[in-house]
């Protein structure tokens, strides 16, 4: 198989993986108080999220070069 082939699997992974989780969670940690041995912190959650536009226009991108990838010429 082609590099090109190999881009085009890494590309419809990726782009199957924005389509089916739409973004990223994490948890964000912050001091707000710190008075000797007294330390009082708050989590918040946030999301990054990702347009589901972007998610099929990466999974298309990668089927197409998947396919000329593993074409193979005459």
């Amino acid at each position: 198989m082609k590099p090109l082939g190999w881009v085009g699997i890494v590309l419809v992974v990726l782009g199957g993986l924005a389509l089916a989780y739409q973004g990223i969670n994490y948890t964000r940690e912050k001091n707000v108080v710190d008075l000797g041995s007294i330390h009082v912190t708050t989590e918040t959650q946030e999301r990054i999220q990702f347009p589901p536009i972007l998610g099929g226009v990466t999974l298309a991108g990668g089927i197409v070069l998947l396919i000329i990838g593993v074409r193979k010429k005459p």
